[in-house]
């Protein structure tokens, strides 16, 4: 399990003890979030951006709205502009998400080093 990975599933089970939204839903929305995300590819990279380590944080309200923040392998990636529309689309369409709300950001840097076992073995590094 990568940095990320455990990240996200503590803020999970922190947010199912005080979330309005049942255990078993909450649950269930963090599992189909992830698999959204994971049709999300960095074209430059063939890996998917979860696995990438680019995404950093996944909030789930209990109006379920989905805050994402996330980052790019590089500021100057060509396509900073378009990658959070791909990441809201995909989430988007998660049965039960109410909106998407994704934001860059680039503290801490990105570095291979968040990338898991799969996305090394995706690029070779493995």
């Amino acid at each position: 399990m990568t940095e990320t990975e455990s990240n996200i599933q503590a803020e999970a089970a922190a947010e199912e003890k005080k979330s309005a939204i049942p255990a078993h839903e909450l649950a269930r929305l963090t599992d189909d979030i992830i698999s959204a995300l994971k049709t999300v590819y960095d074209p430059e990279i063939p890996a998917d951006i979860y696995e990438l380590g680019l995404v950093y944080r996944i909030d789930i309200e209990d109006d379920r709205t989905v805050k994402i923040d996330m980052t790019l392998t590089a500021p100057g990636c060509p396509v900073a502009g378009e990658m959070p529309g791909w990441v809201e689309n995909a989430v988007g369409a998660v049965e039960g998400v109410s909106g998407v709300d994704v934001k860059m950001v680039f503290d801490p840097p990105w570095t291979p080093d968040r990338m898991s076992e799969e996305a090394q073995v995706a690029v070779g590094w493995y």
